[in-house]
């Protein structure tokens, strides 16, 4: 009977349910977090869309539930305001159906939700079954920050003129009007966008919050951030490095194949170029961006994401010569296992859109880049990798002898050379902050605390855990809530 006794308590965990932002960017993220806890000895539940839906073989140690989220027919290559409330909208009823079943079987106890930012609906169905919750943020404390400032006081900041574009934004540096954190028209954001960007940004009744960033990196716009929050936060990043897992986390199909064509080059000679899963560009983009790159005479591999080009199913709009003048020296998939080319040896420069996951995945490589944002937090981080990181080049045109020159100057100049030595500089703060009495490591084993002891405290009860302790004392909010 006791023997019983002992192996009930060892096989009833507690589990936790994941609900991430159907996108790759953040899907990423959250089922690497994911890994991190199953590891760490929750059961780990992923409620999730069936847009999108993550690939079940990948995960074996998940369990899965599709929640029905109304999209079906609807064009979703670009996310629109109106389809991501409707998301949000349209999940609330299947995932509180989920979670009321799932607290009535007699299984794992529950312990908590986490759900991406982008998912704010979570926070009424977990007021509602008075379920304890957790934010994940999937982006920068400095993009965050930036968001913040700006809707605080929209009117200081918008609508601005085509002659301040560079001019610096006031309270923000380095940033400028044209680095605005926010989808722009006419010189302006529209108030839809601001309004779902201050849901994204609430994180309502929740306890926490968890960052895929690292106290080194970000320590004092964290402090910044959590005065506005004033709940514990938990950066335990860089979240791919931390999670035990190497499984495929992609919704695109891999081409291994160019890690052949990698083994036949010469180490840090390769410029990696890819804009990432969501990004679209017009064909004369697309062209000057591939004379640019014969033109700088560097071998290069070229993501070109099928459907990237506007109006082009993929690189029929490239000139017909361009592939037979590039010969050997270039190679167009359409899509590549990202960590494992910058990891590789022959790879020395990334020409990126700057998503903070690609920034994470490649400064942990010790990759220099070449700067290219077009949406979201993208222009904020370039600006960061560019001016006060200084571990990047800013593309400063979309023009075929931009591009070339500025290949060149990663791959081949002496600042290139230096760039190279900051990002060595950076992974070794990075990596330093993983070990056992580093900073992410630290924080993860608060957060397994926090989530462990969730059950017995009261929800809305402060707690020790990450930068914020249980001796914290308010002080004034920089960003006033």
């Amino acid at each position: 009977m006791e023997i019983q006794e002992r192996k009930m308590k060892v096989q009833k965990r507690q589990s936790v349910v994941l609900v991430p932002y159907p996108f790759q960017g953040h899907l990423t993220p959250m089922l690497q977090l994911g890994s991190i806890l199953h590891s760490q000895g929750f059961s780990v539940v992923v409620a999730h869309t069936e847009f999108n839906a993550p690939d079940y073989s990948n995960h074996p140690e998940f369990v899965f539930h599709s929640m029905n989220d109304g999209l079906q027919g609807r064009d979703m290559s670009m996310p629109s305001i109106e389809n991501m409330h409707d998301l949000n909208e349209n999940c609330k009823a299947p995932l509180k159906n989920y979670l009321v079943r799932m607290m009535e079987d007699d299984g794992d106890e529950l312990a908590c939700i986490v759900y991406d930012n982008g998912m704010f609906f979570v926070d009424d169905v977990v007021t509602q079954l008075r379920i304890p919750s957790i934010v994940l943020r999937a982006f920068s404390a400095t993009y965050l920050h930036s968001m913040l400032t700006i809707l605080q006081k929209p009117d200081k900041y918008l609508p601005f003129e085509d002659s301040q574009l560079l001019d610096p934004l006031p309270e923000l540096h380095p940033l400028r009007f044209k680095d605005i954190p926010f989808p722009v028209i006419d010189n302006t954001v529209p108030e839809p966008i601001l309004e779902f960007c201050r849901a994204m940004s609430d994180i309502g009744s929740s306890v926490a919050t968890i960052w895929n960033t690292m106290e080194d990196l970000e320590n004092s716009l964290l402090l910044r951030v959590q005065e506005h929050y004033k709940v514990p936060f938990f950066p335990i990043g860089p979240l791919h490095k931390m999670a035990p897992s190497t499984s495929s986390t992609s919704l695109l199909e891999e081409d291994d194949s160019c890690i052949e064509w990698l083994d036949r080059q010469a180490p840090n000679s390769v410029l990696y170029v890819s804009l990432g899963s969501l990004v679209k560009i017009d064909d004369k983009e697309l062209i000057e961006t591939a004379w640019g790159l014969a033109n700088s005479e560097q071998p290069f591999l070229w993501v070109v994401r099928p459907g990237s080009v506007s109006g082009f199913q993929w690189t029929e709009a490239l000139p017909e010569v361009f592939e037979e003048m590039i010969g050997e020296r270039g190679r167009i998939v359409k899509w590549a296992p990202q960590k494992q080319v910058l990891s590789h040896p022959a790879v020395g420069g990334f020409f990126t859109h700057c998503g903070w996951n690609s920034t994470l995945e490649s400064i942990c490589e010790e990759v220099p880049m070449i700067c290219r944002p077009i949406l979201g937090d993208q222009p904020v981080n370039a600006r960061y990798l560019s001016q006060i990181y200084k571990v990047g080049l800013e593309l400063e045109a979309t023009e075929r002898s931009v591009i070339e020159k500025t290949v060149r100057k990663l791959m081949l100049s002496e600042e290139g050379k230096d760039l190279k030595k900051r990002v060595v500089d950076m992974k070794q703060k990075i990596v330093a902050g993983m070990q056992i009495d580093g900073s992410s490591h630290k924080n993860l084993n608060d957060l397994v605390h926090f989530i462990s002891s969730l059950h017995s405290r009261a929800p809305l009860m402060p707690a020790v855990g990450g930068i914020l302790t249980s001796n914290y004392i308010p002080s004034k909010t920089i960003i006033e809530s």
